[in-house]
């Protein structure tokens, strides 16, 4: 893994040890960084599920204000934590180690203007992730959320207030896209 572009252009990144984490492919996150190449310039961003917090650092170094990242598995915080070191992004991101749903709810509305999800594929993750963003309202007007997930993985319908923009897929992977209107 390594930052595609910016000012950490070519930084390499480590991945958490173990099998709890999935890192997103090369080809995938270039995908991603071109679907919001517009929407990332002084955005606040977060990347939720962050294994090693590559998502959240190329925003950060492609020009977003700053990033936190969240994830309760001991492998990726410190994987992310030594990546944002690498990147030497220290002042612009905050790690927070813990649960993503407890971490959702202290949020005040409209927090963010760009945010990463990539949990584990299947289950309720994901679903349940998304819901609590529709419901605390977290995503700045006009902000965009990109999800990553398996193509088999059914999405919740948007909330009040946010559109799906739209689905792409990669391979097994779907990435599906939501704005704040």
């Amino acid at each position: 893994m390594r930052i595609i572009t910016g000012k950490a252009r070519g930084r390499r990144l480590v991945t958490p040890d173990g099998q709890h984490t999935r890192p997103t492919g090369e080809k995938v996150k270039e995908a991603i960084f071109n679907i919001v190449q517009f929407d990332i310039e002084g955005r606040r961003a977060l990347d939720l599920f962050c294994g090693g917090g590559q998502l959240g650092l190329e925003a950060v170094s492609r020009g977003a204000e700053s990033c936190v990242f969240v994830d309760n598995d001991r492998a990726a915080q410190q994987a992310a934590e030594r990546n944002i070191r690498t990147c030497g992004f220290e002042k612009q991101c905050r790690l927070v180690r813990g649960d993503v749903a407890a971490f959702l709810k202290r949020q005040k509305s409209a927090s963010f203007g760009l945010i990463f999800l990539d949990p584990p594929y299947g289950g309720e993750i994901l679903k349940n992730a998304l819901n609590d963003i529709f419901a605390f309202d977290i995503l700045q007007t006009g902000g965009i959320m990109v999800c990553e997930s398996a193509v088999s993985d059914v999405l919740p319908p948007p909330g009040e207030g946010y559109a799906l923009l739209r689905e792409y897929r990669y391979g097994k992977t779907k990435l599906t896209t939501y704005a704040r209107e």
